[in-house]
């Protein structure tokens, strides 16, 4: 039985096996042969065998396939990647398909734009095809088929194909990538470039003509080098590594069609003050994002660069806490004209805000550009990135994002990733419908707002009282503290009316 099992594995493997991957049979037969020539008459039968196989028959490796294709080069790889899967498609509300869209519809107009328009969708290259279920209390909890458990440049390429196979069958246009999730890291720089090349070579011809990254961005956090930070390094030698790294990356982002270009500080902060020269690293890090300035412009890419807010983790401290932090930064350094946003809800709620108050301080200031649909565990005290499935919230998105009419050249995408205890290919698509419907019904409830007007109404009435002659002489600048004074002596104690909070909240939650 176990010589038949040796056989057997034989014809699983994708590549020309040899002798040591067949131990349990090879050490049935040696055990069990009388003489040293018949042992070796039969093992040598077995690789004529499996030789045979290995060059006669044409291959093929179905990615649902558990094992048996763990080292087939990505020229060789020829089976679907998420098999059975079709084309997601919109079926609406009553439709029982988990497969499809039940909000979603991609060409339906909602307030004179397509709702693929307003939402410009896109898959993070990172969470979907790079997540492993890991946490910092435990190891991974899922490898997907077409894995190898390498990070070679062909495996890198199999990933890519599956990227397009799974964007292709999501029905969006957009990607987003860090440099070293999608090309492993070389011994050398100039390695990790050519890596790089080598795999967006492969992304552009996969790309067609619909597809484009939604941005593109540099991995400045998990190589041990950053460990004190990239540009906000004390080492000189740091600097000047991640100053090549980001150059590279946005050079690879205009050259694939990238519309944006996003900075996530993940280690630009400090963990304690006793060591650190904050009024030294705040300046290393405006004269950097003034470098990528300078080259995006000579380089002649026309996206726009975004900076991702967060408060904390990794770092005790990070340089762009929220919104308000990264603008006052930016007004500083005389870079707000260069500079907008990506906006994340799960980092808004861990700076102890709102996603609906970090979208609309940004965008009150002209500085929305972007958002990263995902959201929090209350309970969870860490940056857990799950898909928004909250109806609520995401109405509360959707009317920041009506107001800035719509995020183009930005979009939505969805730095999200599956539970831990979510394993199966099928549950990549099932997130992001569920994202994607989630979003369409916020789309759907803010219009019904909007449309109705009343929610507006109330606001205008609670403000009215600027509305009248001497109000707009105080929104112009024009009432100095003695005509305010004169004023306040000729009304007397103002009446206060009541804020209709509980108005307000009815009005929203009747559109839900």
């Amino acid at each position: 039985m176990r010589w038949t099992a040796g056989i057997y594995l034989a014809f699983s493997f994708d590549r020309v096996p040899t002798l040591r991957d067949f131990p349990t049979g090879v050490s049935w037969l040696s055990c069990r042969m009388k003489t040293k020539g018949g042992c070796l008459f039969l093992v040598l039968f077995i690789e004529l065998i499996i030789l045979a196989y290995a060059y006669g028959i044409p291959q093929t490796c179905p990615a649902d396939l558990v094992e048996g294709c763990s080292a087939v080069s990505d020229d060789d790889w020829k089976g679907e990647f998420f098999p059975g899967i079709p084309k997601i498609k919109y079926e609406g509300p009553n439709s029982k398909n988990p497969l499809s869209f039940k909000w979603y519809n991609a060409e339906e107009e909602i307030l004179g734009k397509k709702m693929k328009d307003w939402m410009r969708f896109s898959v993070a290259f990172w969470h979907t095809f790079r997540g492993t279920g890991a946490d910092p209390f435990g190891a991974p909890t899922k490898m997907w088929p077409w894995e190898d458990g390498t990070n070679s440049l062909a495996m890198a390429k199999r990933r890519m194909r599956a990227n397009f196979e799974f964007i292709n069958k999501l029905g969006v246009d957009w990607w987003c990538f860090h440099d070293r999730d999608i090309a492993p890291d070389g011994k050398t720089l100039a390695e990790s470039n050519s890596n790089l090349d080598e795999v967006v070579a492969l992304a552009k011809e996969l790309q067609g003509t619909k597809i484009r990254p939604l941005w593109g961005t540099a991995q400045l956090f998990m190589h041990p080098r950053y460990m004190h930070g990239a540009a906000t390094s004390s080492e000189v030698g740091v600097y000047a590594y991640a100053a090549a790294q980001v150059k590279k990356a946005i050079e690879v982002t205009h050259y694939l069609g990238g519309e944006n270009y996003v900075f996530w500080g993940g280690r630009e902060g400090y963990q304690t003050l006793l060591n650190t020269d904050m009024q030294r690293e705040l300046d290393h890090l405006a004269t950097f994002l003034q470098a990528a300035v300078d080259w995006k412009k000579k380089i002649g890419f026309n996206g726009t660069l975004l900076i991702e807010p967060k408060p904390q983790e990794p770092t005790k401290h990070q340089y762009d806490w929220d919104v308000a932090t990264t603008m006052s930064f930016l007004q500083k350094y005389g870079l707000k004209g260069e500079f907008k946003l990506n906006i994340e809800c799960n980092h808004a709620t861990l700076s102890g805000h709102s996603c609906h108050h970090e979208l609309e301080t940004a965008r009150i200031n002209g500085l929305l550009g972007n958002i990263d649909a995902n959201t929090g565990d209350p309970q969870i005290g860490w940056d857990t990135d799950q898909f928004l499935s909250d109806i609520s919230e995401a109405t509360l998105v959707m009317l920041s994002v009506i107001r800035n009419d719509g995020l183009a050249p930005g979009g939505f995408n969805f730095d999200a990733k599956l539970r831990r205890e979510s394993t199966d290919v099928e549950d990549l698509f099932l997130a992001h419908i569920s994202g994607m419907d989630t979003m369409a019904r916020g789309l759907r409830n803010a219009a019904k707002l909007i449309e109705d007007g009343s929610l507006a109404e109330l606001i205008r009435k609670r403000y009215q009282s600027f509305d009248t002659e001497f109000g707009a002489l105080i929104e112009a600048g024009k009432a100095d503290f003695e005509t305010l004074e004169k004023k306040a002596m000729e009304w007397g104690e103002p009446s206060v009316p009541s804020g209709k909070q509980e108005l307000a909240e009815m009005i929203f939650q009747s559109a839900l």
